[in-house]
């Protein structure tokens, strides 16, 4: 299969990029990237996009699977605004453009909590692209909602303390849905995902992660 990926400097993204590219069921992987990357591979090739402009790379947007791990911060982004555009806007033009020309599989990296009823800001943007994604008759369309990712060699503090916490709870029996799952396990679940389920709508959430 050709893949095609948005988000793939992220943590995850990074990550599922090494799976695809490792995995034989894949036989092309597409990167659209806001700047080159250095990354060599015989599979890899990546497309340099300005996201404001996608109608510009739309006859590229072509392939079996569509990937989305894109998504930034509301600090990063700077506004609730512009994080709306950034993890919305973007990902749903994409998404639009991509079914266009004929891609009929997508994996969505979402997040625990979405839902386009939210009162809370950030589930109801997730929620929001979640519903507009599975409106546009990817089949499949697999939406994975993890819950606290764990980044390799993370220096964040608060990632470390809210991961030993998360561990020492688990320990004790406690909130086991939640427990933390490294951004290199979650790859390979998205990479895994399109091979498992092959028709309809599937919303993967939380320790249910763990399974596919």
């Amino acid at each position: 299969m050709k893949a095609l990926i948005i988000g793939a400097t992220g943590a995850t993204g990074k990550d599922l990029v090494e799976v695809l590219l490792k995995d034989p069921h894949y036989t092309e992987v597409v990167a659209f990237v806001r700047r080159p990357s250095g990354r060599a591979h015989p599979k890899y090739s990546e497309v340099i996009t300005d996201f404001e402009k996608l109608e510009n790379v739309a006859s590229l947007i072509r392939g079996d699977v569509w990937f989305s791990c894109l998504g930034t911060t509301r600090k990063t982004a700077g506004s609730k605004a512009k994080h709306w555009h950034i993890d919305y806007d973007l990902p749903a033009k994409f998404a639009e453009i991509a079914r266009r020309n004929g891609v009929v599989r997508a994996v969505l990296l979402s997040a625990y909590g979405a839902s386009s009823t939210s009162r809370v800001f950030y589930s109801k943007l997730k929620g929001t692209l979640d519903d507009h994604i599975a409106a546009l008759g990817f089949e499949p369309c697999i939406i994975f909602r993890p819950g606290f990712l764990i980044r390799e060699n993370t220096d964040r503090p608060s990632e470390l303390m809210i991961a030993k916490a998360l561990k020492i709870l688990n320990g004790l029996g406690l909130l086991k849905k939640f427990r933390p799952l490294p951004t290199s396990t979650l790859a390979e679940k998205l990479a895994k995902a399109p091979q498992v389920f092959t028709y309809g709508t599937h919303i993967i959430e939380l320790d249910d992660v763990f399974h596919v």
